[in-house]
């Protein structure tokens, strides 16, 4: 296990089980092993702006509302858990990959793969090439334990439900580099084809009903664990949740507001909201259309 990642996750489960929805926090984790401090080139505080700070904390409650909250402690600057497991730069490492990695994707010319080259959209994270074996390893010891775990979780809940529902949560900058505002919530369901229609348009109006802008898929469609988990056909149901942090944090400094509160009892409404879903309100006609 990489240094002071043990665990690498927290899957935290209610007493009782009282909807098939798990939430998922991937990329709110904030322990940085100290190999990778002196590692990178970048300040801690600048790290950290890549955080989905916070989130694991505005969904805390979902576990006493009867659903289980799965939540990262390896920040996304280290792994990122949203990309294919060895979705990878070549240019960043010191040794031959695997030949089976996917080196030519969107996401790695972006420098946003696996293992991150930037933060915060310009900020390289090292000062040159790190070792192969190290990206290696975090992979084994903290993504695919992550996976199996998300994995493990969803399946449990479609044996005792009939459905399961991955909730990923997820924050977004407040500001487009346009410097227009970002709508407070933007609610991915790749296109109308991760989840059933009615777990999108009851979190969009719930959302709505609370006096929140909302928006679906653009800019955010939903990542490599929506894409994956989702498949509705097979009683695999997956929504992403954006939040616009501005709405609950200090972005520069990385403070909860005084707001933060107030965010969270919103949050776990629409919690209830989507906990109540059962197989056969997603078994109705018009839940697919």
């Amino acid at each position: 296990m990489a240094e002071d990642l043990a665990p690498p996750f927290e899957l935290l489960a209610p007493a009782i089980c009282r909807g098939p929805v798990l939430f998922n926090a991937p990329h709110s984790g904030r322990i940085y092993p100290r190999a990778f401090q002196q590692q990178t080139r970048l300040d801690l505080m600048t790290l950290r702006r890549s955080e989905d700070a916070f989130v694991d904390d505005l969904f805390a409650g979902v576990v006493l509302r009867g659903a289980p909250l799965l939540k990262a402690l390896f920040p996304r600057a280290y792994v990122d858990v949203n990309r294919e497991p060895y979705e990878l730069d070549p240019a960043m490492f010191d040794g031959a990959l695997p030949a089976f990695a996917n080196v030519a994707s969107m996401r790695v010319a972006g420098g946003l793969g696996t293992i991150a080259r930037i933060v915060t959209e310009r900020d390289e994270i090292y000062s040159g090439p790190i070792p192969v074996e190290d990206a290696l390893r975090r992979i084994q010891s903290l993504y695919l334990p992550y996976h199996n775990a998300l994995q493990s979780a969803l399946t449990q809940l479609a044996n005792q439900f009939g459905v399961a529902i991955l909730i990923d949560c997820h924050s977004m900058p407040s500001m487009r580099q346009d410097t227009a505002r970002r709508p407070d919530f933007i609610l991915g369901d790749r296109f109308s084809t991760s989840c059933a229609r009615i777990i999108v348009d009851l979190a969009q109006d719930r959302l709505r009903r609370l006096g929140y802008t909302v928006t679906r898929n653009k800019p955010y469609a939903g990542g490599y664990i929506t894409e994956t988990y989702g498949l509705p056909k097979r009683g695999f149901h997956a929504l992403q949740i954006e939040i616009n942090r501005g709405l609950y944090m200090d972005e520069r400094r990385v403070r909860k507001l005084p707001r933060f509160a107030e965010i969270q009892t919103d949050l776990m409404a629409l919690a209830e909201d989507l906990i109540a879903l059962s197989a056969s309100d997603l078994a109705l006609p018009e839940a697919a259309e």
